[in-house]
């Protein structure tokens, strides 16, 4: 253990000299590459980022995708899966239950994972073979059937939310060539703590590194000086916004993914930029007075999370497309609906590849929506987080952060900016943009894993 100290005492050093704490990967001036146009009619993008479910938990009977109808389970009995309710039981997502549920990439560990079955932690089996009816997530359906549905979208880590958040405003967590952060920060006795700048003095983050060696607590402080797609936006002077819940109390509530930039946290930029509540963004889509680049994080009763009471989270999304689509900056703008992570549900894609720094992780849902999205089109080509950043950084010739956005294919390929706009048809949804532009505020947890 004594090594792990020393080795948690220089990472904790090299976070605090600079902008890019021990990092191989720096920004870069470099013009953009040649998989978006030289001039680009998008003028905004938009990433609103759900919770917690895999490509198959709500896409596993979509026509034309890659889906599957059953599962393989530990002892290699052919499952098949059973159309169930969106309102689901909460499952364990940390690293280890990713490799666990991989099983050596055999995809056969699922009904090994554990789970919360009426508040009583067990072995989740059989119950893991299962997808969302599509009657329960219309909207999302709908969406995926007018513009494009990608089926092979991967989390950039194997892991929760804290660190997937990062992926998708920075596209990885790695502090060295050797090590990235993993999981959830936890305190000196291994209890959850809060999720950035604002956790308690004693709060350290794990990391996992090249040999795929789990660090437990051996990470430094989450409070980063890494650069993000914000800074790169900072740079073009441009404009941005993070819409997120209020930052309020204990825990996972205490989650926002630039309460964990030291540079946004301790800047006019947490009160300019970092907007609350996430409703916000409705009024702003109505008004014409959206940013080049937005991420729209959910209150918890909207964010699809499994074990959850109650999940407006299709009605929720539908209504900030349909604030976008229905307001003056629509021929303008492209949205990305993406999970944050797998939540420990069942999918039956292997992930391509290992990078040693814990990922891919597995395939998460993704739908693109916009004038110039391409019509009722299912897209095979293999994405990940970073392909999220790198059409960004395309579209407004930003240049490479240098993470996995240099390595990740863009998502320039859902697009056809060669037709003509297409007039926005509402999605239909039981909940109207009211409900949500009145609902209280819940000071719960986004995610406590």
């Amino acid at each position: 253990m004594k090594r792990y100290a020393v080795f948690a005492l220089a990472l904790a050093l090299l976070a605090g000299c600079g902008r890019s704490p021990g990092l191989p990967f720096s920004p870069s001036a470099n013009a953009p590459t040649t998989d978006s146009p030289t001039t680009s009619p998008i003028k905004h993008v938009v990433i609103v980022i759900q919770e917690n479910r895999t490509f198959d938990d709500f896409f596993a009977t979509f026509p034309g995708a890659d889906g599957t109808t059953h599962g393989i389970d530990h002892n290699g009995n052919r499952v098949p899966l059973v159309k169930g309710d969106l309102i689901q039981y909460g499952v364990a997502h940390s690293y280890s239950t990713f490799k666990k549920e991989l099983d050596g990439g055999k995809m056969d560990g699922f009904d090994l994972a554990d789970g919360s079955i009426h508040h009583v932690q067990q072995r989740m089996g059989a119950y893991m073979f299962r997808y969302v009816d599509p009657a329960q997530i219309q909207p999302y359906w709908t969406m995926a059937k007018q513009y494009v549905l990608a089926d092979h979208m991967f989390q950039t880590q194997g892991s929760g939310s804290f660190t997937a958040h990062q992926d998708l405003i920075r596209g990885g967590t790695a502090i060295s060539q050797w090590t990235s952060i993993i999981d959830d920060p936890s305190d000196s006795g291994g209890q959850q703590s809060a999720w950035g700048c604002d956790a308690p003095a004693h709060t350290y983050t794990q990391l996992i590194n090249f040999q795929d060696e789990y660090l437990r607590r051996a990470g430094p402080f989450p409070c980063f000086t890494w650069w993000t797609l914000a800074d790169l936006v900072d740079r073009a002077q441009l404009t941005w916004k993070y819409y997120t819940p209020l930052l309020c109390c204990s825990g996972g509530a205490l989650w926002s993914a630039f309460d964990a930039v030291k540079a946004v946290r301790y800047s006019p930029e947490w009160k300019n930029n970092v907007i609350s509540p996430p409703s916000t963004v409705l009024q702003d889509a109505k008004q014409g007075k959206l940013p080049s680049v937005s991420w729209v994080v959910p209150e918890v009763h909207d964010s699809d999370h499994p074990g959850g009471l109650q999940d407006y989270g299709p009605e929720w999304v539908a209504s900030v497309v349909n604030a976008i689509g229905e307001g003056p900056d629509w021929n303008s703008t492209a949205i990305v609906v993406v999970w944050d992570d797998w939540g420990g549900m069942f999918d039956h894609v292997r992930p391509p590849h290992a990078d040693h720094q814990g990922g891919l992780g597995f395939r998460v849902p993704i739908i693109v929506i916009s004038p110039y999205a391409k019509t009722a089109h299912v897209s095979h080509t293999q994405y990940e987080f970073g392909s999220i950043l790198k059409f960004v950084e395309n579209t407004f010739r930003l240049g490479p952060l240098g993470t996995t956005d240099v390595r990740a294919t863009s998502i320039a390929d859902c697009f056809n900016f060669d037709q003509s706009p297409r007039k926005f048809t509402p999605i239909p949804a039981r909940l109207p943009q009211s409900f949500f532009e009145h609902e209280p505020v819940s000071n719960e947890p986004v995610d406590d894993q």
